[in-house]
């Protein structure tokens, strides 16, 4: 059985008029699941909101406390936004600003439970990489995903490879994991952008593999590391659980990255990836186009159902892609007409470049901490 984790709360709340995450994300991958045919009641979890207790297995509990206060009292005092890096333009103060991260971090708190014997679980809500055990980071509050790792180590589950195709590197996944022999990173993210982390020679203490790409990284050189790196190092690994950030803020119309991938480069890794553990979590993450954002994260849920992605959508799925709003954009001005009619974009395919190559013939060479 195949699970899919959401929640109502990602109808209504936004980071503020101005911020990229004030765009629907997970809303539309439920909408258009559901008017597609691929999820079932049976399938639906609506998702917990982890309590403070669960939070503070990572985060420090007073920064939790102090995430709750910003809640309650919409505001921080300069000390808390100086310490706890809350209240600023990436990390605002908003309505739900403690429960909407919470809800994601309950999803894949309760994904590790789900996982404990095998399984798949998907919850786009997920995938906060950059949230620190004791700070706001990249619009991340609390860091999900090692949360979920966490949730997976409670519940018997011992390798763990975590796999992050985010246009951004995952640098507090880094910080939570560093060292650990038992954990496998691969990251494959654009070079020189923010957090600017994840450098070719950083291994993470032996356990990291880091990959950034250049700008213009296209379809065809994605398939060449997929199939020269991403895939034979897990295999090697032979991981008991697989963790994919499938972040969708490497696509061509993304307003944040300058990667020129298609919504099928994300999917291909999905497809590989599944036959490669019994217990496989696909979290969200970046993604900040609404349009391009809710067909891709559709059809990473279509694909671990064993559904072909269509290329025309039916009436009711347009309607849903149609009434989506991306006010105070470019793109929400002038939004092209494939994002309302079809779910798979046109291959970005392009050359392979020699910088690509040689960045994987030195990561092919290193070793993990564990072989």
């Amino acid at each position: 059985m195949s699970y899919f984790i959401g929640s109502n709360i990602y109808r209504s709340s936004t980071y503020g008029a101005w911020h990229p995450l004030r765009i629907p994300r997970v809303s539309t991958v439920m909408d258009l699941s559901r008017a597609l045919g691929w999820l079932t009641n049976k399938q639906y979890i609506t998702s917990p909101r982890a309590k403070p207790a669960a939070l503070t297995q990572w985060h420090s509990s007073k920064y939790i406390e102090a995430l709750q206060q910003a809640e309650a009292e919409q505001r921080v005092s300069q000390e808390v936004r100086q310490q706890f890096n809350i209240g600023t333009v990436s990390n605002p103060v908003f309505a739900e600003v403690f429960r909407r991260p919470a809800t994601a971090a309950g999803g894949s708190i309760l994904a590790g439970e789900l996982l404990a014997s095998s399984g798949i679980v998907y919850n786009p809500a997920g995938g906060t990489h950059h949230g620190l055990p004791a700070r706001a980071n990249g619009f991340c509050y609390l860091n999900d995903p090692v949360l979920a790792m966490l949730s997976l180590r409670r519940n018997g589950v011992k390798r763990i490879a975590y796999i992050d195709i985010d246009a951004h590197h995952p640098d507090g996944v880094e910080v939570g994991f560093a060292g650990d022999s038992h954990c496998l990173m691969i990251s494959v993210h654009e070079e020189n952008l923010w957090p600017k982390t994840g450098g070719l020679q950083d291994d993470a203490g032996g356990i990291a593999f880091n990959l950034p790409v250049p700008r213009g990284f296209n379809d065809t050189e994605m398939a060449y590391v997929r199939e020269e790196l991403i895939l034979p190092k897990v295999a090697s690994f032979q991981p008991e659980a697989i963790v994919l950030q499938c972040g969708a803020d490497g696509v061509l119309d993304d307003p944040l990255s300058h990667l020129s991938l298609s919504n099928n480069a994300h999917w291909d890794i999905v497809r590989a990836l599944l036959p490669l553990s019994s217990r496989f979590l696909v979290l969200g993450g970046g993604g900040y186009n609404p349009w391009t954002v809710g067909r891709l994260w559709t059809g990473v849920w279509g694909v671990l159902n064993g559904y072909e992605p269509p290329t025309d959508l039916p009436s009711a799925a347009q309607e849903i892609l149609r009434q989506v709003t991306f006010r105070k954009s470019r793109q929400g001005k002038n939004p092209k007409e494939k994002w309302w009619k079809t779910l798979k974009d046109n291959c970005e395919n392009g050359p392979l470049r020699t910088e690509i190559r040689e960045r994987i013939k030195v990561l092919q060479s290193r070793t993990h901490i564990g072989e």
